[in-house]
């Protein structure tokens, strides 16, 4: 059986203990911590597994909304707020689930089995081994085939992304958030490395100074990620 590994991120203590609490008492969850603020929870979460964070947004210093953008594309947010006019914006970061506070027993149950299926949708996906090598995705008014190992990098924008491609003097730019677009290219080969970034590993050709030299560009590895592009160097590096 699945056990989902969550954490609960709120500066409220009475809401952030309900829903720890919620977690212990549900079979297939398990708690992997609770915190006052995102900057306290950034370690745990960072580091993993975590499978399911649930995630205040009114928060000082560092809001859900900033928060949600730069967890790992394996981790999904299910926000649990007190303003319901946040919700659009929940699902543009690609939120799982949005619930409104006082949350009871039964609307917690609900959106954690979405959160399972979801679990099993990749377990799936993991064991069958489905590596995708194509992405269509809709640019211009038009659907455009993109093979994956093409992609050179992906810059986030907002609300759109642009692809940059081999061989190509344009990126693709459609709308898509870059969690979408990270939980879909294979981990192997793609590397969130920033907020805005995510780059085809086989592609870089220099690293110098937190900075990857791709394509001619050069693109920040921001404190956040560090810790993992550093270890995919270390993996790597032969000693001299």
């Amino acid at each position: 059986m699945i056990t989902l590994r969550c954490c609960v991120v709120d500066d409220e203590p009475i809401a952030r203990d309900l829903i720890a609490g919620y977690i212990e008492k549900t079979p297939f969850m398990e708690l992997a911590g609770k915190f006052g603020s995102a900057q306290e929870a950034v370690k745990t979460i960072m580091e993993g597994p975590v499978d399911v964070v649930y995630l205040d947004i009114h928060m000082p210093q560092l809001n859900g909304m900033e928060f949600a953008r730069i967890v790992p594309a394996n981790c999904r947010i299910v926000f649990i707020t007190a303003y319901e006019r946040y919700a659009l914006e929940g699902f543009k970061v690609d939120a799982l689930d949005y619930l409104m506070k006082p949350v009871s027993y039964g609307e917690f149950v609900e959106s954690a089995n979405k959160a399972l299926k979801w679990a099993d949708l990749c377990r799936r996906a993991d064991e069958n081994d489905n590596r995708r090598k194509y992405m269509i995705v809709k640019s211009e008014y038009k659907l455009v085939q993109i093979p994956v190992e093409n992609i050179i990098y992906v810059e986030g924008l907002k609300d759109y992304i642009k692809i940059y491609l081999d061989n190509e003097p344009s990126p693709v730019m459609t709308l898509m958030n870059m969690k979408t677009v990270e939980s879909y290219l294979p981990a192997a080969d793609f590397m969130r490395v920033h907020r805005s970034y995510i780059v085809n590993i086989k592609k870089i050709k220099v690293i110098e100074r937190n900075h990857i030299i791709i394509n001619g560009q050069s693109i920040p590895v921001s404190e956040s990620y560090r810790k993992t592009f550093g270890e995919y160097i270390e993996a790597y590096m032969l000693n001299m």
